[in-house]
């Protein structure tokens, strides 16, 4: 039998010879299980050298010829019926499926929502049932850690309909999955919040999240990374954990942030997202503190932050544009897909300065996404 090394040579040699190879042509041309030539085909896609197809191999995506008479973004003929996976319809996502429902219907499009919550066995189904309903263009969010993450990526870079990831990023396992994708730079808005609250005189500056998501792993790393570029104290003395706003036993629960931030002599919270910065700023004046007096507060996400009292300095993510975007390219892609190059796009979230931190108030001169 030969080595996974000299097959991997013989299937890159039918690629490029034939340009797309049956998976069941190469099981039989080189003598082993179809599960050791999946195996191959996978490791050879990973590396960016073939790339998988529905049932079998092909050469990669290699980019296109310069088009210099192509629009930014193209509109296909006909309406379309583009489907859209979430993880959730709660939380971040409404605005961004509202960004995208636009867009779909400014080009005559009818936007097909579904919701998977955070698996990537929901996600696949969901996709799945969507290309059963005969959609022309997907927009997902998918799942993307983990073995499973990484093989449903792979079978969303198969599909013969475009794929745009939103708010995801295929991880460094994946280097070449030729997938357009809209992203939030979410940890450098962190970075902006931190910056800020520097510049006020905080030396000391608390994280608090109350549920994990990608964006909270975003934004603990730039609170990290932005923390040590500026020599600041960004220990796990000063990153809390703590249920939502209103849940059972919220209220003891931000008591004790509150009175640990108190003992590492932190003097600024940054909180995702704004219902549980609101939640402790109400903790804190029953304590006896008063904000931005005792404690400067910025929040993350910018929905009714604005509401709080005092009223809360908030970064703002672009949710709705994110959303516009995503569907704008996949349409673009669904009208150009071969010459159309792929496209990774980042949005920088912006920074809303209110009274929550003691600095000028600007709300007033923001602008809504």
């Amino acid at each position: 039998m030969a080595l996974a090394s000299e097959r991997q040579e013989l299937i890159l040699a039918a690629v490029r010879k034939q340009g797309t190879v049956r998976l069941a042509d190469l099981v039989e041309r080189l003598g082993v299980t179809a599960v050791t030539v999946r195996r191959d085909v996978t490791l050879l896609a990973d590396r960016g050298l073939v790339h998988r197809v529905h049932g079998g191999v092909t050469l990669p995506y290699r980019g296109p010829q310069p088009d210099h008479r192509a629009a930014p973004f193209g509109r296909p003929q006909g309406q379309a019926l583009v489907g859209m996976v979430v993880p959730t319809v709660e939380f971040y996502w409404p605005a961004v499926i509202q960004g995208a429902q636009s867009a779909v219907a400014a080009a005559d499009g009818r936007l097909a929502l579904r919701a998977s919550a955070y698996d990537p066995q929901e996600d696949r189904r969901q996709v799945a049932a969507l290309l059963d309903r005969g959609v022309r263009t997907l927009l997902v969010a998918p799942t993307t850690t983990s073995d499973a993450g990484l093989d449903l990526l792979r079978w969303l870079g198969s599909l013969t309909v475009p794929v745009v990831l939103v708010e995801r990023l295929p991880p460094p396992a994946l280097p070449t999955l030729a997938l357009d994708a809209v992203t939030t730079a979410h940890s450098l808005g962190a970075g902006l919040a931190i910056r800020h609250l520097v510049t006020l005189g905080h030396r000391r500056i608390a994280f608090v999240t109350a549920r994990f998501s990608p964006t909270t792993q975003a934004l603990r790393e730039g609170w990290q990374e932005t923390s040590a570029s500026l020599s600041l104290t960004a220990c796990d003395s000063l990153r809390f954990e703590v249920p939502p706003y209103g849940s059972a036993g919220w209220a003891d629960a931000y008591d004790t942030v509150l009175r640990r931030c108190q003992e590492a002599g932190a003097t600024a919270l940054f909180v995702h997202s704004d219902s549980e910065a609101i939640g402790l700023v109400e903790r804190a004046r029953d304590l006896g503190l008063t904000v931005p007096g005792d404690l400067a507060v910025v929040s993350y996400d910018d929905e009714v932050a604005a509401a709080s009292d005092p009223p809360l300095t908030a970064v703002r993510p672009q949710k709705r544009r994110l959303g516009a975007l995503a569907a704008e390219m996949a349409l673009a892609r669904m009208a150009d897909p071969t010459e159309r190059p792929i496209h990774r796009l980042q949005l920088w979230p912006t920074l809303v300065v209110r009274a929550s931190c003691g600095g000028e108030d600007r709300a007033a001169h923001s602008t809504d996404a």
